[in-house]
């Protein structure tokens, strides 16, 4: 219950936020680019999985309209388009390391070429006035964010937020990293904005 309600009161503010008109324009950026962070504990993963659907319900209601970018999904998506899933799957055993393993999945999602062509081609096919990016724990370490965060910048002129199971970490004038999980240390990332420092209200 104590989870329910923690998620609960996180999104109502986030819905408040998004409904804003100073969110929706970018107002206030100074011309840096309208991509957010909204970090949580990575054990509410269940919960906050949940209040995405349903806050993109709420907003569709309000007349805003939602593009969701879940990564393991759209990974799911481009590893059976030439039919690699079933390839990887298929020899799994024959990796002698998970390493290789790794590099053998990165070879198909390279995020270049593959991962944000495809995340590009869906932002310019689909009406909306924010991107939700989500499935971020579940495609680590073969897709990391901050790589998103950077290649996105060309292709995403809406206000794009990612749901991060972890902490978006400042450190002053140094700039600020990502840290999956509250463990694994992402990379450093310095343009995306913090919703709740950002949004303080």
């Amino acid at each position: 219950m104590k989870k329910y309600l923690v998620v609960n009161k996180k999104f109502e503010k986030l819905f408040n936020i998004f409904t804003s008109d100073n969110f929706l324009n970018s107002k206030g950026l100074a011309g840096e680019v309208p991509f957010y962070i909204s970090d949580f504990e990575p054990d509410l993963q269940n919960e906050v999985d949940k209040a995405v659907n349903n806050l993109k319900k709420r907003l569709f209601s309000d007349g805003i309209e939602v593009l969701e970018i879940n990564l393991y999904d759209l990974s799911i998506e481009l590893l059976k388009v030439e039919e690699d899933l079933e390839y990887i799957l298929e020899n799994e055993q024959s990796f002698t390391n998970k390493k290789d393993l790794l590099d053998e999945i990165q070879k198909y999602l390279d995020i270049h070429d593959v991962v944000i062509p495809a995340i590009a081609e869906k932002i310019s096919s689909e009406n909306h006035n924010i991107v939700f990016i989500t499935g971020v724990g579940l495609v680590f370490p073969f897709i990391r964010s901050h790589n998103i965060l950077n290649n996105l910048q060309k292709v995403s002129k809406k206000p794009t937020v990612m749901f991060f199971p972890g902490k978006y970490i400042h450190h002053g004038s140094t700039g600020s990293s990502l840290n999956l999980f509250g463990k694994l240390m992402d990379d450093r990332y310095y343009r995306a904005k913090d919703l709740e420092d950002l949004y303080k209200a």
